[in-house]
Formats: C-alpha cells, structure tokens, sequence
C-alpha cells in the first residue's frame, strides 16, 4: 500500500507544479503560496475528520510534534523558494533542481535511519538520478529565457529544505495518523507564508489578482493536498530512500504537461538524464 501511495503522491505532485505554474503568470509567488497553502489545510483537516483522528492530538509525544512543525517550517521555506523560482525560470530547469533534493534525502535516510537494505542498489539509484538530474538542468535555449541567474539560488535552497522537510517528517509522523501530522505541519507551513506576505507587505496585491489565476491556484492546493496526504501515509509506512525517488517521478508529468501547456521542449542531452532518473527511481522501487 506504501508503494502506491507513493505513486499516487507523484502523480499529484506533478500536477501541482503545471497547475501553480498557470497561477503564478500575474500573481507574485509568495501571495500565491500563502493563498494555496489555505486551500491544502482545509483538504488535510476535511481528511481528519473523514478518518477520525482528530480526537488523537492530545496523544502526540511532544517530540514528535516538536520534529512536526520543524518539518512543516522546512516546508514552508521549500515552497517559498520553489515558487519563487518557478515564477522567473522555466519550468523544466527549476524542476530538477528541485527534484536533487532525493539525492540528499536517501543519503540522510541511509545514514540517520539505517536504511541499508539492498544499499548497493539505492547507492546506483542515487547515482543515476545525480547523473539525470545533472542532465536535466543544462542550459537550454529558450524564448522565454530568465534573465540572471536568480532561479538557481532559489531552486537549490528548495532542494535543500525539501530534503530536511522528508528527514524531519519522518521523525515527526513516527505514532502519529498520517492525515492528522500533515495536517498540523500544513498549519506551520500556512502561518510562515503569511508572515512572509505581510514582512513584504505584499498583501495590497490580493484585491488585485487575476480571477483565472486564483482558480489555478486553488486546485494547485488540492492537488498539494492530495500528494501530501498520499506521501506521508507511504513515509510513515514504507522506506524513506524508496518512497522519496518514487514520489520524485512526478518530473515525467511535470515535463509532459510543460510541453503542452507551455510549448516547453527537451533537449537531447535533458531527455537522456530524464530517462536516467526514471531508471535510477524504478531501480530502488522495484528492489525495495
């Protein structure tokens, strides 16, 4: 059940990506982030009372919640500069970049959990989605090209808090319903992205926003909604070093829709390292 639950969380995260995308055109990330973060706490919390699990809060050790709402500002800082990359570069360079952060996260599960089943296959894995990530971020020719290099900077800072946001949660969800610790990671990250909006004093811009953005960014909440629930169900349940990879293969949705939606073409050399992070994910899934 892990296993599919992990896929489902790449399916959903895939989606999440194009949707945000779509709803970041005219409306500055951060307000887009605060606004979808709303709409993914009240799809977790709906989740809670669907299975019950509300009455259990009382229960949580505090070191859990404590590693909970740790994991839930990493969250925060993730989307903040994934957002913010997604808003001034292309779409199929900030993605890998992104997505390096599984290289990361399997190495501090191997190392912090003891996770060394079958280590020989992780380490190729790994190796081969390093590689494919490598690839993948090339520098390509593109007519909607950023100017600077500022999505770098914020596309690795992703990475990295998204990498300590799987670590912390899988600390932090150990006795807890899956549903409900999303849940209460999801109010941290809500509170953080706020804050962020108002320090900026970004909130005048929200009697401004594109109605038809506002649409995208609601269902780009749902969707978030929907791969969190699905990814902390198979991180509580299943193997961190292959449940991260799987989940990372919502790349191959994020590339099909880019290319469709927004006419976002591989090149040769991208094409190949996204065969190998398919390859390297697959390996791990299947020896898991």
């Amino acid at each position: 059940m892990w296993l599919i639950a992990a896929c489902a969380s790449s399916v959903f995260a895939g989606l999440t990506s194009i949707l945000a995308k779509c709803g970041i055109k005219k409306t500055d990330s951060d307000v887009a982030t605060a606004l979808r973060t709303i709409v993914v706490l009240i799809f977790t919390w709906i989740m809670v009372f669907v299975v019950g699990s509300a009455g259990t809060i009382a229960q949580i050790e505090a070191k859990s919640l404590i590693f909970l709402m740790l994991s839930g500002l990493a969250t925060g800082a993730s989307w903040i500069c994934y957002f913010k990359a997604l808003s001034i570069g292309d779409i199929n360079k900030v993605v890998p970049i992104d997505k390096s952060s599984t290289v990361l996260t399997v190495l501090l599960a191997i190392i912090l959990f003891g996770e060394t089943e079958n280590l020989a296959v992780k380490l190729v894995g790994t190796v081969a989605l390093a590689a494919g990530i490598f690839l993948m971020i090339e520098k390509k020719q593109s007519e909607n090209q950023a100017t600077g290099k500022s999505w770098v900077f914020y596309a690795v800072l992703s990475a990295v808090f998204a990498a300590l946001t799987s670590i912390l949660a899988k600390i932090g969800i150990s006795g807890v319903e899956s549903s409900l610790g999303t849940a209460l990671r999801t109010g941290v990250v809500l509170v953080m992205a706020w804050c962020v909006v108002f320090i900026k004093g970004k909130q005048k811009q929200l009697k401004t926003i594109d109605k038809r953005e506002t649409v995208f960014i609601g269902l780009s909440g749902l969707a978030t909604g929907a791969s969190w629930l699905c990814y902390y169900y198979a991180v509580q349940n299943g193997v961190v070093s292959v449940v991260v990879p799987i989940d990372k293969l919502s790349i191959v949705i994020t590339v099909l829709f880019s290319y469709i939606v927004f006419k976002e073409r591989l090149s040769v050399k991208a094409f190949v390292g996204l065969s190998l992070m398919i390859a390297g994910t697959l390996l791990m899934a299947i020896m898991a």
